[in-house]
């Protein structure tokens, strides 16, 4: 199937009124941004709501191997994980993409890239902090971070840059699961009401 036959095919869908729409959830390492976006995934299922978690973890083994942790590795990862989301939002998935994406100009194209396409997209800023994350350090990463084990970790010795468009702030610390998880519906049901219930 042709690059032009896909395009057409996200129009079709579009002009049903079935779009998808992408919420990449960006925030520091052990935020709790997979936390969320799983948790809402199973809310869309039982829904019955045609939806993908595009996971950071997951994905880049497969789709950016071979890649490091460099700036322009990481710029690179972000794009062509958002180049999946958008086309799977085109044929009416509706895409979760927990990756921290640390450089704002790289969410930026992102977003740029949606809505050139007119894919619903929404951006979740995971706002949980340093000290709250670095306290569940869920993979072990920041304390290896700090002994000087690794580097190019994101909040310790690399920057985060915050989002200053989100359409939506999650601190994790001071919001319940059940309570992030409506929230992230709700900026769902905004961007496509004729496919979710409010």
């Amino acid at each position: 199937m042709s690059t032009d036959t896909l395009t057409d095919l996200g129009r079709d869908e579009r002009s049903r009124g079935t779009s998808g729409a992408t919420l990449w959830f960006t925030g520091l390492p052990s935020a709790g941004k997979s936390t969320i976006a799983h948790a809402l995934a199973d809310r869309l299922v039982a829904d019955g709501v045609a939806v993908e978690v595009l996971d950071g973890d997951v994905v880049r083994p497969h789709l950016s191997a071979g890649l490091g942790y460099t700036r322009a590795d990481r710029d690179i990862n972000v794009s062509r994980i958002g180049w999946v989301a958008r086309l799977l939002a085109s044929h009416g998935v509706v895409v979760l993409v927990p990756v921290i994406a640390p450089y704002a100009d790289a969410r930026a194209s992102v977003r740029a890239d949606h809505a050139e396409h007119a894919v619903p997209f929404g951006e979740v800023f995971v706002a949980t902090s340093l000290a709250v994350a670095e306290g569940r350090d869920v993979k072990g990463l920041y304390a290896r971070a700090r002994s000087g084990e690794i580097s190019g970790m994101t909040g310790v010795d690399d920057p985060y840059e915050q989002p200053t468009t989100a359409e939506l702030t999650i601190d994790t610390a001071a919001v319940p699961l059940t309570e992030s998880v409506a929230h992230a519906y709700a900026l769902l049901t905004d961007l496509i009401p004729e496919r979710l219930r409010s």
